[in-house]
């Protein structure tokens, strides 16, 4: 919305009167008379006339001013940021449905525009990893192999635990060792995350499966234009890792490891080991399986060598073949891509896996607008159509100008100080949808139009998996090469199994008016404490709580380092951890990226998640005479949590409680007395928890506790009881965090 100066108090003439005369039992009890005729009543309405004048002034000072300076500073509010998902499609249609980048699906009224070109192939996918069973310390020691494979029972060992390495070793064959069982991941993104990093060959395994329906040979019945490749689009979403601080990285530019992709042949080698060939990677938004996106191949044009090599009795699933499947998904298996990371690093824990992938963000494409004609006046100002838009250097705002019969392209520019008389700018207010000129605007009777730009965004697009569910407006006028479908012409079923994220409403005004000194001293480059601090909560596709910098720390060793600066980041919402919100490593890498612009060529970065510090509290209070002591528990347990919260607005300052500040019983005291019904606190104990080197966690009472510069405390459990009830011992009672949230079970009640 453009910039509109608030009204900080709008109490009217009545108002201001009203509430002074209301004040004069409480002052002057004696003073009975409150007509108008009293001439007491007639200076208070003279006070609240002067009062309503005062007031007036007031309301133009200081917002209006800081307004003013926004517009004269070109800097305008930020607009909302878009909303990311993945859709899948499904298809019966066997020659392939084609999708554009510009084509629409919804949930509900939501609007989500794919992002990327597509063709939906009857086609579905499984994911096996073949985990080993035994360490790679244990794998070297041979007696503990023929012990493990003596342990397994002879079917297991044959069809599902032991590879042919593990049997040949059994019968006195000294061969390399590697038993294995498999785990499979659906495409449904409904199956338990599957952990690649400890599998045999470091390798992620994905079957590709017909719809047999209508596919019984994909070399016939995929058809495509002569000589064109089958694009596949696989998407790909690492399960959510929270890394500790001994476990990040310096921030530095990449685009992550690359990956190795082969598909399996049918025909076995000449010497019998079973053979593969590499398959072309068109584009890989995952940063080499490292982040959620999708990852587009091209297999070629003749797809008759494809296929499930067959493996000589009792070596399916051993060294190079690849694993087995059960007997549905054997019928329906096509051929095997495996891929691994060309660096040798593995991949994690891998949430979902899936062919028919499409990238989408909550934006709309705007159709050409003609926006007016010029009046040869300077500071012309023009409202686009839709708001808010988009500041997205793939979808610029592309403006032409009437110049004598001749439509020609303006330039967007981000700021107009340095544009002439002879540059054609143009400067754009993204969250208001406005169009300024420099010191070259339109002439009188010269038109002006746009042909296209993105708008939207907005909180709301973060919409809940399965969401999406049906499809929108195509993109008009695309014909797909014969002899493909188009989306539309037939049944498509769309879906987003993960839920969309990233969205993020507009800036407020207040926060654009307390943006104005830190853009000021800042100049578009991080080097104080504070710049790192407020551009890291400026990150895009990250919605963070709060930001603190820790100039000279250097994050790996705990010491201070010259040139080194870390900054600490709390996300605003974390469903997992409640109570201490952690960063994923998504979000610690799209902060290092945001803020690896802006930091100096020296500046060794590091952006860290916080350490917490479990503590616990013990309070016994008094309770005054007419107040309930579950009452007064739950108000001083919420009290309590409330002030030792990392995250604004609470803490001790409104801005979470401050790194490495120490934690004092006899400050919390105070907190626990604002309770209304509390008389007084008898005991209030703190408990601190200690780890030992066998990772034993023992709890000691302390009456202050200090905690390093790039911690914060987690209240692990508050207990409260009355005076006259002796307090626990330290830590008893403290249950540890539940991995899933508790799910009450009905009992039926015994009624004799």
């Amino acid at each position: 919305m453009p910039l509109i100066a608030p009204i900080l108090d709008d109490r009217s003439f009545e108002d201001l009167f009203a509430e002074l005369r209301n004040r004069i039992p409480v002052y002057n009890p004696t003073w009975t008379d409150h007509l108008d005729s009293d001439p007491g009543i007639t200076l208070l309405q003279l006070f609240a006339y002067l009062g309503e004048g005062l007031q007036f002034r007031f309301n133009q000072i200081p917002e209006a001013t800081q307004i003013a300076f926004l517009k004269l500073l070109d800097l305008p509010m930020e607009p909302s940021r878009p909303a990311q998902v993945l859709v899948r499609f499904e298809s019966k249609v066997a020659n392939g449905v084609v999708l554009y980048g510009g084509d629409q699906v919804k949930a509900g009224k939501t609007l989500f525009t794919l992002t990327q070109d597509a063709t939906i192939w009857p086609l579905d996918c499984v994911t096996v990893a073949r985990r080993s069973l035994l360490s790679d310390e244990d794998l070297g020691d041979t007696a503990k192999v023929r012990a493990f494979i003596d342990g397994l029972d002879s079917e297991l060992s044959v069809a599902v635990r032991g590879s042919v390495d593990a049997i040949r070793l059994a019968q006195g064959e000294d061969q390399p060792v590697a038993p294995y069982d498999v785990l499979t991941l659906t495409s449904d993104a409904l199956s338990a995350p599957v952990d690649f990093s400890a599998t045999v060959d470091g390798c992620l395994w994905i079957g590709v499966l017909k719809n047999t329906d209508v596919v019984k040979d994909p070399v016939v019945d995929l058809q495509r234009p002569a000589g064109r490749t089958l694009p596949l689009a696989i998407g790909f979403a690492p399960a959510a890792w929270y890394p500790g601080i001994d476990e990040v990285a310096a921030c530095a530019a990449g685009d992550g490891p690359s990956l190795i992709w082969q598909a399996s042949l049918a025909q076995l080698d000449k010497d019998g080991s079973p053979a593969y060939t590499a398959v072309r990677v068109a584009g890989d938004s995952t940063a080499g399986f490292t982040r959620q996106g999708v990852v587009r191949l091209e297999l070629a044009a003749d797809l008759t060598p494809l296929g499930v090599p067959v493996a000589p009795i009792g070596l399916a699933g051993s060294g190079d073949f690849p694993p087995e499947l059960d007997d549905d998904r054997a019928d329906r298996l096509w051929f095997w891509l495996r891929v691994w990371r060309g660096d040798g690093s593995r991949i994690g824990e891998v949430r979902w896996v899936t062919l028919n992938a499409v990238p989408g963000e909550q934006s709309v494409a705007a159709a050409g607008e003609l926006l007016g004609s010029g009046n040869g006046q300077p500071g012309q100002v023009y409202q686009l159509a839709h708001t808010p838009v988009l500041l997205d250097p793939r979808y610029p705002v592309r403006l032409q100008v009437e110049e004598s019969g001749v439509w020609t392209d303006w330039t967007q520019v981000d700021t107009l100080d340095a544009s002439t008389s002879a540059d054609r700018h143009f400067a754009l207010d993204a969250e208001a949808g406005t169009l300024r000129f420099g010191e070259r605007w339109p002439q009188l009777g010269e038109r002006l139009r746009v042909i296209g730009y993105r708008w939207g965004g907005g909180a709301a697009g973060n919409v809940a998996a399965l969401g999406i569910d049906k499809l929108g407006a195509l993109l008009a006028g695309a014909l797909p090469p014969a002899p493909l479908v188009r989306a539309g012409q037939v049944a498509l079923k769309c879906s987003n199994p993960l839920p969309a994220s990233g969205g993020a409403d507009s800036e407020s005004l207040d926060a654009a008016l307390r943006r104005i000194p830190s853009e000021l001293r800042r100049n578009h480059r991080a080097v104080a404490r504070d710049d790192f601090a407020e551009l890291a909560l400026q990150t895009p596709a990250v919605v963070l709580g709060r930001a603190e910098c820790l100039p000279l720390f250097h994050a790996p060793s705990r010491s201070r380092k010259p040139g080194t600066v870390s900054v600490v980041v709390w996300p605003a919402r974390d469903a997992q951890h409640p109570n201490a919100p952690l960063p994923d490593a998504w979000e610690l890498t799209q902060v290092c990226g945001w803020l690896d612009r802006w930091r100096l060529v020296t500046t060794e970065l590091y952006v860290i998640p916080p350490t917490y510090r479990r503590i616990a509290l013990a309070v016994s209070v008094k309770v005054r005479d007419g107040y309930g002591l579950d009452a007064i528990r739950d108000w001083v347990d919420i009290l309590l949590r409330q002030y030792l919260a990392p995250l604004p607005p609470f803490g001790p300052d409104g801005h979470g409680w401050p790194l490495g500040r120490r934690v004092l019983a006899r400050e919390l005291e105070g907190v626990a007395m604002q309770v209304e019904g509390v008389d007084y606190i008898e005991t209030l104990r703190l408990d601190a928890a200690n780890t030992d080197q066998d990772g034993q966690i023992s709890w000691a009472a302390t009456e202050i506790l200090p905690i390093a510069d790039w911690e914060v405390p987690e209240v692990a459990g508050i207990i409260v009881v009355d005076e006259a009830t002796e307090l626990p011992a330290p830590g008893s009672g403290l249950a540890p965090p539940l991995a899933r949230p508790p799910v009450p079970v009905p009992v039926l009640r015994d009624i004799c």
